[in-house]
């Protein structure tokens, strides 16, 4: 039997929302409360994406930013949000739909979302995982170093990155609460 409501597509549009209302949040106070920080995965090549032609051509798929300790003009609207990050000490301004979204992981609390993006003719396109992950300057305003994962890893899987990074450990996401929406498809 066809799903025409379409559940599938319901769910991911419900769990957006939970990124959509954490970045409002986080716009209205201007910073993330505790130990908060977001890795946040997103397609480059995605309908609505702007990012610059440096950095549309080094990630020419798909990258994941981190905020954390910099990042500033954070605007979140009900179809995307747009921030200022800086890369290698470059300033950029990144605007992103929320439909372009692949993950969204906060270490802190080992809470993670993951999301299958959808095309058209609603076919799945789970292109193959190149992430590249990017730290914006820490406090001291040090930049750290980007640095590619091998395929289907997230984040702190990536013992390298994990390396790099004071704020992400290599173990942080044992334990974490993942949501994904295949748990949710009906199998045929």
């Amino acid at each position: 039997m066809q799903d025409h409501i379409r559940y599938d597509i319901l769910a991911q549009e419900a769990l957006r929302g939970v990124i959509r209302k954490v970045l409002t949040e986080v716009a209205a106070t201007g910073s993330l409360p505790g130990e908060h920080h977001f890795f946040i995965t997103f397609l480059t090549n995605a309908p609505g994406v702007r990012i610059s032609a440096y950095l549309k051509e080094k990630y020419a798929e798909q990258m994941t930013i981190v905020i954390q300790h910099q990042f500033w003009d954070l605007k979140v609207t009900d179809s995307y949000f747009e921030i200022g990050l800086s890369f290698s000490d470059k300033p950029e301004k990144l605007h992103i739909p929320f439909a372009a979204i692949r993950g969204f992981y906060d270490p802190s609390v080992n809470f993670e979302l993951e999301f299958d993006t959808m095309m058209a003719d609603n076919e799945d396109i789970l292109p193959s995982e190149i992430a590249e992950y990017i730290s914006v300057e820490d406090e001291t305003g040090d930049a750290e170093e980007s640095a590619p994962a091998a395929a289907d890893k997230k984040p702190a899987d990536d013992a390298e990155t994990a390396e790099k990074s004071d704020d992400v450990k290599e173990d942080d996401k044992s334990g974490a609460d993942v949501v994904s929406l295949d748990a949710f498809r009906k199998k045929n």
